[in-house]
C-alpha cells in the first residue's frame, strides 16, 4: 500500500484545520483566527454536545445507544488527539469496527490532529472503502505536504473502479498545484470533462485555481470564461489567479468586470486580495489607495486585508497611516491577531518609533521567532545593539528556536552597524548551534563583513566555507566574494570567484567592474562592459556609478567628468550618488564653474535636499573658495545629519572662521547631536584658526565622554593650538604624552609654532625628530632654516643652506590654478610649460615696469 512509503511521522498537535475538502469558500466570516480556531459548537444526535467533549480528556459516553451520526458530530470538530483516540475505542467496542462512515470520519479526524500513521492505519484496516474514505486519506496527505503519495492513492483509486463524483476533482486540483505540475492539471481537465463534471461550479472554480497557481494564467481565463454559472469564488479565483502571477492591474480589472459582467457585488474577499496582491507585488501606494477605495464602497476591512496592507505602510514609512490602522485595529479587537500585531511592529521600526515598535511586541504580540526578528530588526536599524542582542539571547530563554533567519538578521545588523569583528564572531558561534546551518544570505553578510575589515584570510576561510557548503556559485554569496577581492587588492581571485557563479546577474558583473575600477584597472573596464552586454545584460546606472567611484578614488577626476557627460548624452538618468561623486570630483578639481552645473542638475532633480548632495555640495564650495555658497547649501538640507553637520564645520575651518565653527558645534551638542571624530577634528581645527586655547583643550578633553578615541590628527590640532599661542612646552609635553607615535606633521606643527616664537631650543628638537622621520624632505629645512634667521643665528642659517645645496635639495615649488572658459590654468613657480608661457612673462614684465614707476589707484 501507498501508506508505508510514508517517513514516520511524530505524534503532536496538528495546525489549524484545513478548510473542508474540495471546497473554497470566499464566504467565510473575515474574523477567522490565525492561531488554533475554536470551532463553533455542534448539536450532536446523541445527548452529548461535542463542544463539551472537545475540552475533556475523559470521555464518558451515556450508556444510550449512538449510531454512526453520533460519532460523527464528536469527530468532525475533535482536535485532540487523545480525545480522538478515546472515541476510536468507544467505536470498536460498540461494533463499529470496518463502518465505512465511522472510520472514514476516524481516519479524517487522525489527518487533521497530525497523526497521518494512524489515518494510514485505519484506512489500511477498512474492509471497503467508499469514494469519502480515499478523499479522505488523499486529503489528509495534501494537508500535510505529501503530493507525491496523494497523487500515488489517486492513481491507485482509479484502479478500484470506483465511479468518481465532483467533490474528488477540487481535492484533485489542489494535488497539482502542490506539486506544481500544470500537465498533470491539464490532465485532471480532460478526465472532469470525461466523467461530465465540467458544469459543476466547484470544480471549475477548482481548476481557475490550480491553473493559477501553477503559472497558467490563460488557462485559468478560459475555464472563467467557459463557465455557464459563476458566482463570486469563480471571479475571486481568477483575481487570484491573476494576482499570484503578478498581473494586479488585470487582476483589478477582474474586479470591475465581476459587477459589470455577472452583477455580482465584489466582496471582502475580493477586495482582501487585490490589496494583498499590490503590497506583495511592491506597489504600496496603489494597496492604500485600494484600501481607502473599498472603505468607501462600503466594506470594513478585517484582520487579513490589514495584515496585507501593512507591509506598505512599513515600507513608504506612512507613520500617521500607520497609527490610523492602530486605531482602527484596537477598535475592532484584532489587536491580539498575530499577523496584524507583527505587521504594525514593522510599520512602528520601520517609521524609526522603537518605543511604539516595543510596546506592541511586548505587550500584544504573540513572541514567536517571526515577532522576535521583527523587533530584533528594528533595534538594529535604529542603532540599539545591545537590546538586539539581549533579545537575541532572550529566545532561548523564553523557548523560541533560533533559526538561520534569526542567526542572520543579528549577523547582518552588525555588518549595516559596522561591527564587522562582531558579526565573524557571531557566525562562528553559529556554526557551533546544533541544527542550524548558514545560507546564502549568512555567507554573503560575513564575506561583505570580511571585505570592509580588508582581512583577507577570514575572506578565503570564508570563501571556503562556502564551497564546502555549496553555496560559492551563488550570485549573493558571489558578488560578496568579487567585492571582497576586490577590497583586498587580489583581482586575479575576484575573477575566479566572479567565474565560478552559476547564473550571473546585473548585481554580479557590477561588482567585478567595481572592483577593477577600484583597483585602478581602467583599461580592463571597457572590455568587461562589452563582455556584460555579450551575455545580455545592459549595464544600469549602477554600473557606471561603480566605475564613477573607482576615477573618483583614483584621482581621474577628469575621466570621472567625461563619464559623467556620456552617461547624460546616453540618456541614463544620474541618481544621488552619481550627483555626489561628481561633486566631489568637482571639489577636488577646484572647478566651481562646474560644479555650479552639478549643482543646477541636483536642483531639477529634487536632490538638492538630500542630506548627502547637501553635504558633498557644501564640501565642493567650501574647497573651492565660495564659503556662501557653501553656508546657502547647508540651509538648505532637509534633514542635516552628522556628516553635513561635519562638511559645514570642516568649512568653517578650511576658511578660518574658526568662531563660527565653533558657534556651530555648541548648537549641535545643545541639540543632541552626537559628535565624531571627524566633528572634533574639525572644532578643533576652528579653535586653531580663532587662537581659543581654553575653549580647545576643553573640547579635546570632551571627547571622553562621547567615547571618541583621540587620533594622531588630533594631537596634531592641539599641538598646533598650543603652538601658535606661544605654549611650546606644554606642546612638547603633549607630544611626549601621546598615547599613538607622534608623526611629521605633529612634529611639524611644533617646529612652525618655533619659528613664529623664534624659540630655537624646542625648534631644534622639533627639527631633529622631523628629519629623522623625513631626511629627503626639502621643508623641513627650510623651516629650520627660517628658524634661525629668525633668531639672527646667521652661522646656522648658512649652515643649513650649504647642506640643502650638497644633497641637492630645493624646496617644492608653490602653486596655483585658474579656471576660465570650462579650462583650469595650474602655474608653478619657474615653470615654462604653458602653452603661453612667452605671452605670460611678457605681461609680468610689463607689470614689473609700471610697479617700479610707481602708479595710482583711482577710486
Amino acid at each position: 500500500m501507498a501508506a508505508h512509503m510514508l517517513e514516520p511521522l511524530p505524534v503532536t498537535v496538528s495546525p489549524p484545520k484545513p478548510p473542508s475538502l474540495g471546497r473554497h469558500s470566499d464566504d467565510a466570516s473575515p474574523h477567522k483566527a490565525t492561531a488554533i480556531p475554536f470551532p463553533k459548537a455542534r448539536k450532536a444526535h446523541g445527548p452529548v454536545q461535542a463542544a463539551q467533549l472537545s475540552h475533556r480528556t475523559h470521555l464518558t459516553l451515556l450508556d444510550e445507544p449512538v449510531d454512526s451520526y453520533t460519532y460523527a458530530s464528536v469527530l468532525e470538530p475533535c482536535e485532540c488527539p487523545n480525545l480522538g483516540k478515546q472515541v476510536h475505542g468507544h467505536a470498536i467496542k460498540r461494533g463499529f469496527r470496518g463502518h465505512e462512515f465511522v472510520e472514514t470520519k476516524l481516519l479524517q479526524m487522525y489527518g487533521k490532529c497530525g497523526l497521518l500513521d494512524d489515518a494510514f492505519r485505519v484506512f489500511d484496516e477498512m474492509p471497503q472503502r467508499n469514494l469519502y474514505s480515499w478523499a479522505g486519506i488523499i486529503g489528509a496527505c495534501l494537508d500535510h505536504g505529501f503530493f507525491e503519495e496523494a497523487l500515488l492513492l489517486f492513481r491507485e483509486l482509479q484502479l478500484e473502479g470506483i465511479e468518481l463524483e465532483f467533490f474528488l476533482f477540487p481535492i484533485a486540483m489542489k494535488m497539482c498545484s502542490g506539486l506544481d505540475a500544470v500537465e498533470l492539471g491539464r490532465q485532471m481537465h480532460g478526465m472532469v470533462i470525461k466523467h461530465q463534471h465540467l458544469s459543476n461550479i466547484y470544480v471549475c472554480n477548482a481548476l481557475i485555481d490550480m491553473y493559477g497557481k501553477c503559472g497558467s494564467l490563460e488557462d485559468a481565463k478560459r475555464v472563467l470564461e467557459s463557465m455557464t454559472q459563476r458566482d463570486r469564488v469563480s471571479w475571486n479565483s481568477v483575481i487570484t489567479a491573476c494576482i499570484a502571477n503578478g498581473m494586479v492591474y488585470e487582476a483589478l480589472e477582474y474586479l470591475e468586470k465581476m459587477l459589470h459582467v455577472d452583477g455580482l457585488v465584489p466582496n471582502l474577499v475580493s477586495w482582501s486580495a487585490i490589496i494583498g496582491g499590490f503590497s506583495q507585488n511592491g506597489y504600496d501606494e496603489e494597496a492604500i489607495d485600494v484600501l481607502a477605495r473599498m472603505i468607501t464602497e462600503g466594506f470594513r476591512p478585517n484582520a487579513r486585508t490589514l495584515a496585507s496592507v501593512l507591509p506598505s505602510c512599513a515600507r513608504l514609512q506612512e507613520l500617521k497611516l500607520g497609527r490610523e490602522i492602530h486605531g482602527y485595529i484596537t477598535r475592532h479587537e484584532f489587536i491580539y491577531n498575530s499577523y496584524v500585531v507583527n505587521g504594525l511592529v514593522d510599520v512602528y521600526r520601520r517609521c524609526r518609533d522603537v518605543t511604539s515598535a516595543e510596546n506592541m511586541f511586548e505587550n500584544f504580540s504573540v513572541q514567536n521567532e517571526v515577532a522576535y526578528n521583527t523587533m530584533m530588526v528594528g533595534y538594529l536599524e535604529n542603532g540599539e545593539i545591545q537590546k538586539a542582542r539581549a533579545l537575541f539571547d532572550r529566545m532561548e530563554q523564553e523557548g523560541v528556536k533560533k533559526s538561520t533567519i534569526s542567526w542572520n538578521s543579528l549577523i547582518s545588523g552588525y555588518v549595516d552597524n559596522s561591527l564587522f569583528h562582531a558579526a565573524l564572531e557571531l557566525y562562528l558561534c553559529m556554526l557551533s548551534e546544533e541544527g542550524v546551518q548558514p545560507d546564502s544570505f549568512t555567507l554573503g553578510s560575513v564575506v561583505t563583513a570580511c571585505a570592509n575589515v580588508a582581512s583577507l584570510r577570514q575572506g578565503k576561510e570564508m570563501h571556503s566555507h562556502a564551497i564546502v557548503l555549496g553555496l560559492h556559485s551563488s550570485p549573493f554569496v558571489g558578488g560578496a566574494l568579487v567585492e571582497m577581492y576586490s577590497k583586498c587588492r587580489d583581482m586575479v581571485a575576484a575573477k575566479s570567484a566572479f567565474d565560478q557563479v552559476d547564473e550571473r546577474d546585473t548585481t554580479t558583473w557590477n561588482a567585478l567592474i567595481s572592483g577593477y575600477s577600484r583597483c585602478n584597472e581602467i583599461e580592463n573596464i571597457q572590455r568587461l562592459v562589452k563582455r556584460m552586454k555579450q551575455d545580455d545584460f545592459e549595464p544600469n546606472i549602477y554600473t557606471w556609478n561603480s566605475i564613477l567611484a573607482g576615477y573618483v578614488e583614483n584621482g581621474h577626476h577628469d575621466s570621472a567628468m567625461i563619464l559623467f557627460s556620456d552617461m547624460q548624452s546616453a540618456s541614463f538618468r544620474p541618481d544621488a550618488y552619481t550627483i555626489a561623486m561628481i561633486l566631489t570630483a568637482s571639489s577636488r578639481l577646484g572647478t566651481m564653474d562646474r560644479g555650479k552645473q552639478c549643482h543646477a542638475y541636483s536642483i531639477r532633480c529634487e536632490y538638492e535636499s538630500d542630506v548627502y548632495i547637501g553635504a558633498a555640495l557644501v564640501d565642493m564650495y567650501a574647497k573651492s573658495g565660495s564659503i556662501m555658497h557653501a553656508m546657502r547649501a547647508y540651509d538648505k538640507i532637509a534633514n542635516p545629519n552628522l556628516v553635513s553637520h561635519n562638511a559645514m564645520l570642516t568649512a568653517h575651518a578650511m576658511h578660518g572662521l574658526g568662531e563660527e565653527g565653533i558657534s556651530l558645534f555648541r548648537r549641535l551638542l545643545v541639540e543632541g547631536c552626537k559628535p565624531d571624530r571627524v566633528t572634533f577634528l574639525s572644532v578643533l581645527s576652528c579653535c586653531v584658526h580663532a587662537g581659543t586655547v581654553e575653549t580647545g583643550c576643553h573640547f579635546f578633553d570632551l571627547m571622553v565622554r562621547y567615547n571618541v578615541k583621540p587620533t594622531v590628527k588630533h594631537y596634531t590640532c592641539m599641538v598646533d593650538l598650543l603652538s601658535r599661542a606661544g605654549q611650546l612646552s606644554e606642546a612638547h609635553k603633549l607630544i611626549v604624552k601621546m598615547p599613538v607615535e607622534p608623526d611629521a606633521v605633529v612634529w611639524s606643527a611644533l617646529l612652525s609654532g618655533c619659528v613664529i616664537c623664534g624659540n630655537v631650543d624646542v625648534g631644534e628638537i622639533a627639527a631633529q625628530k622631523l628629519i629623522e622621520l623625513e631626511p629627503d624632505n626639502a621643508g623641513n629645512y627650510t623651516l629650520l632654516a627660517n628658524l634661525y634667521a629668525h633668531a639672527g643665528r646667521w652661522s646656522d642659517l648658512a649652515r643649513m643652506r650649504r647642506t640643502m645645496k650638497d644633497r641637492g635639495m630645493q624646496k617644492r615649488p608653490g602653486c596655483s590654478w585658474i579656471e576660465d572658459k570650462d579650462e583650469v590654468h595650474v602655474f608653478l613657480a619657474c615653470d615654462m610649460s604653458h602653452d603661453r608661457t612667452r605671452e605670460i612673462y611678457d605681461a609680468i614684465d610689463t607689470l614689473s615696469i609700471h610697479m617700479k614707476k610707481g602708479f595710482v589707484i583711482c577710486l
